[in-house]
């Protein structure tokens, strides 16, 4: 299986309707919006999550991306999964469940950057930003690319989270 590379950063929208409006003007089309359940496995190291769609697909996500409030390095595997609910019983079964995300994300792309607006159940409103590196890119030149989109989206540093989701839901 092949391991992809992303910057990622990920903050709390100060407000939402402006920069989403912000977002949404830089986007490369229109936001996709995907209705996601993510369910996190208690696993040695990095995070392991299965995230069902709405449609009843899914996919298989293991990442690895030190908690950092900075545009940071994700390392991560995706597998389709096209029986969901029989792979999240196995693994609920050997591995067992840290915690589950539910979310509704509008998806956008701006070049080679997933500009994700997220309302998150318990949570409230996110975005996420995955500038997705090619092979030939450094981190440095994609945190740049983050950096840029960060001042143009209006992410003031006090927004910027060093943790998932998930750690927001089970850690206090």
């Amino acid at each position: 299986m092949k391991t992809n590379r992303n910057i990622e950063i990920k903050a709390r929208l100060h407000s939402p309707e402006e920069q989403s409006g912000l977002a949404l003007a830089l986007a490369d089309g229109p936001a996709e919006v995907l209705h996601q359940v993510d369910t996190f496995f208690n696993v040695r190291s990095g995070r392991l999550k299965l995230r069902e769609f709405a449609g009843g697909s899914g996919e298989l996500i293991s990442y690895h991306r030190p908690d950092s409030r900075l545009p940071t390095c994700s390392n991560y595997s995706i597998y389709p999964a096209a029986s969901p609910g029989l792979l999240k019983t196995l693994l609920e079964d050997t591995l067992g469940v840290l915690g589950v995300v539910r979310k509704t994300r509008r998806l956008l792309l701006h070049g080679q950057t997933r500009i994700h607006l997220d309302d998150v159940e318990s949570l409230g409103h996110y975005l996420e930003l995955e500038v997705v590196l090619t092979p030939q890119q450094t981190e440095e030149e994609g945190a740049a690319i983050a950096q840029q989109l960060m001042t143009a989206l209006h992410v003031r540093n006090d927004d910027l989270l060093d943790r998932a989701y998930i750690d927001l839901l089970t850690m206090p």
